[in-house]
């Protein structure tokens, strides 16, 4: 053992090194004043292409948000390389309120959220009278959805050719919905994009539909033409569309001023995160209604005021009706 005496020098004793950062912990994060809004145009394994003024910049989030995501159509504040040039790469580090999301979960026992879009003024639900058969359990989804998370809706009906559109138009007709009906024709030949651009003018339009339906089709005649996708086909056997966008993508629309966003094509639309408290929202004519309605009342159950306020002649029985098709459509499949 060693043993220190009156002539050890102070090199002979050992010391414990000090830490390398003594500066202490802060829960305080630069406020980056000066850092550029951008707009989120697509997501692609971490990496998020945006809308920087007039160019486009590839970005990572920041550490600093945490778990937080980033989607199409998020504004966004954005620091270091801004110049889009190649192999350059910006952060964001914030993520501006949100006006309105679009979400929807795997399936209707899928506890977590996804948040495809954000900041959308409206959904564009589009369907096929047939080839393939429209599926309304689908829209009936979409439309909750869409009310959810304060999007106004629009129907896109195509291939009128093929099948008439009066018996679908009159199952939503209560909704008061604004529609577009279109036929193959005109999807290829640019009539459907010019009627269907006159409800997208100075908007941000987030566009939905079974594979198969002509969606892609119509975004492509709806965009520039550097800015199109691929498209695909219907299967002749299942009868389902091959999926030609695997990933939602912000574009700007063409010959009008608003913006376009191509969502991959679904085949199911879970909705295990809505509440019926906030669907009603979206019918102001019924929401008067329900201030008699017990607690946490699914506005379809034998003690909802919503048949009282219905029978005294205050709305219209067609619109409760549909309410509560809507609200039901959580509980069945699509196919039912």
């Amino acid at each position: 053992m060693r043993r220190y005496g009156k002539h050890t020098d102070e090199d002979d004793i050992r010391t414990r090194p000090g830490r390398r950062n003594t500066r202490p912990r802060t829960n305080i994060r630069p406020k980056h004043e000066d850092a550029a809004e951008g707009m989120v145009l697509t997501v692609d394994r971490g990496r998020l292409t945006c809308l920087v003024e007039d160019r486009v910049v590839l970005a990572m989030k920041a550490r600093e948000l945490g778990r937080k995501a980033a989607v199409v159509g998020d504004r966004v504040a954005l620091v270091g390389d801004l110049s889009g040039k190649k192999d350059t790469l910006a952060r964001i580090v914030r993520i501006e309120e949100r006006t309105s999301v679009l979400r929807r979960t795997a399936d209707d026992d899928d506890p977590f959220e996804r948040v495809v879009v954000a900041n959308a003024d409206q959904l564009a639900i589009v369907t096929a009278l047939a080839d393939p058969e429209p599926r309304p359990r689908l829209i009936d989804r979409c439309l909750v959805a869409a009310f959810d998370g304060g999007l106004e809706p629009l129907l896109v009906l195509t291939k009128s050719d093929l099948a008439s559109p009066d018996e679908l138009l009159e199952l939503y007709g209560a909704l008061d919905i604004p529609y577009v009906v279109t036929n193959r024709e005109e999807l290829t030949d640019g009539a459907a994009a010019d009627r269907v651009r006159e409800h997208l003018d100075g908007r941000v339009t987030a566009f939905v539909g079974h594979s198969g339906v002509g969606k892609t089709t119509l975004v492509n005649a709806l965009v520039p033409e550097d800015r199109r996708r691929s498209t695909g086909h219907v299967n002749a056997v299942t009868g389902r569309g091959r999926h030609t966008t695997t990933s939602a993508l912000a574009l700007p629309l063409g010959g009008a001023d608003g913006w376009v966003v191509d969502t991959p094509g679904v085949r199911s639309f879970g909705l295990a995160h809505i509440d019926p408290s906030r669907v009603i929202h979206a019918f102001p004519d019924l929401e008067p209604g329900t201030e008699g309605c017990p607690r946490a009342c699914s506005h379809d159950e034998p003690d909802c005021a919503l048949d009282a306020w219905v029978a005294e002649g205050h709305a219209d029985p067609a619109r409760l009706y549909s309410l509560r098709r809507l609200l039901a459509t959580r509980e069945r499949t699509e196919g039912d």
